[in-house]
């Protein structure tokens, strides 16, 4: 397994790491997903550590909580073995304290989730979305007294869009306040959007990327394939209208190319699409799932092999989009792309 710092940052993790959204699911998106209990989730623990994942990535949405709890319950007794990467800002509740990310809410919700997990500290906390009525000075002085008790070591952003992240970046500077060093986003071969403006501020900010949701919400499995009606297991006839949209025509095509390359290499589809994923710009960790042993294992075999760079030029052609304005000049017309080179 191979490490990278996240960002600009002294945070060092794989290039794998584990989402345990299955972890105690229920209800009509974490339920389908998966509801792994205390006992499995030990031995996908187990696994992971054995190949070098020690990064495990999970929300108090997810679940209502129960994902920390059951985590918590799976890495027992070797706390100091792993990294915990938790979320927190979306609705748990109906009350007026239980979404956004106020002092009241933040200070709250952290010491919930810490509860949850059995451990007195937080490797990287990360906002799950911007909450737009909180003022940002009051967001980061309130983080900044969590990373100084010792509960809170980095701190990251989830789904934010460019100028929320640059504002706040840019009020963590000029007060001297923690600065976000990671970005968990939807980034796949299905779904780009992620390199026309958060990549290149990622990049110039020092902001490292943690990757959700690598197989497209379940689109590049491999079991998906042009004039075939979805697989009965497929968890895509419970969730597609959670995930990010996908053109099935566009799916189709870099499905056909992948399934190219799997015949070239022996690896498998999802395979490839996670190693793609692991040579783009900023990328720190990208976040796998997994329901069983099995699944888990198959994932494990994206690292440790190349693809050539023919098969890369042919992943890049087959997914390209054109991008929306005011990006799509930079792309297409040389003055823009001069003064603004590809990032590489």
């Amino acid at each position: 397994m191979d490490y990278r710092n996240v960002g600009a940052s002294g945070l060092r993790v794989p290039v794998l790491s584990f989402g345990a959204g299955t972890f105690g699911g229920s209800g009509p998106l974490f339920g389908a997903w998966g509801n792994t209990e205390a006992d499995e989730a030990r031995r996908l623990v187990d696994i992971c550590l054995e190949a070098g994942v020690n990064l495990f990535d999970t929300a108090d949405v997810y679940s209502a909580g129960a994902s920390e709890e059951v985590l918590g319950q799976a890495i027992r007794g070797r706390r100091d073995a792993v990294l915990i990467s938790t979320k927190t800002a979306l609705p748990i509740g109906e009350g007026p304290q239980d979404w956004g990310t106020s002092r009241a809410r933040l200070i709250r919700a952290t010491e919930a989730a810490l509860s949850r997990l059995g451990t007195d500290y937080i490797d990287l906390l990360q906002l799950h979305a911007f909450d737009a009525s909180t003022p940002v000075g009051e967001v980061l002085s309130t983080l900044d007294g969590l990373v100084a008790s010792g509960k809170i070591r980095y701190v990251g952003v989830s789904n934010f869009a460019g100028w929320e992240l640059m504002k706040s970046l840019a009020a963590a500077e000029r007060h001297g306040y923690p600065r976000y060093v990671a970005h968990q986003v939807y980034y796949s071969l299905a779904g780009r959007d992620y390199e026309w403006e958060l990549m290149p501020l990622g990049a110039d900010q020092g902001v490292g990327a943690l990757v959700w949701s690598p197989l497209a919400w379940g689109r590049l499995t491999g079991k998906i394939r042009r004039g075939q009606p979805l697989p009965r297991e497929s968890r895509l006839h419970e969730t597609a209208q959670y995930g990010p949209p996908v053109d099935d025509e566009k799916l189709f095509d870099i499905v056909d190319v992948l399934d190219a390359i799997a015949t070239e290499t022996g690896k498998t589809v999802p395979q490839i699409a996670i190693n793609w994923l692991l040579g783009r710009p900023t990328v720190s960790s990208v976040i796998i799932g997994a329901r069983n042993e099995e699944q888990l294992r198959q994932n494990l075999g994206a690292v440790g092999w190349s693809l050539s760079k023919e098969q890369i030029e042919k992943l890049d052609a087959v997914s390209a989009v054109t991008a929306p304005y005011p990006y799509f000049p930079y792309r297409r017309q040389e003055g823009f792309a001069r003064l603004n080179p590809p990032i590489v």
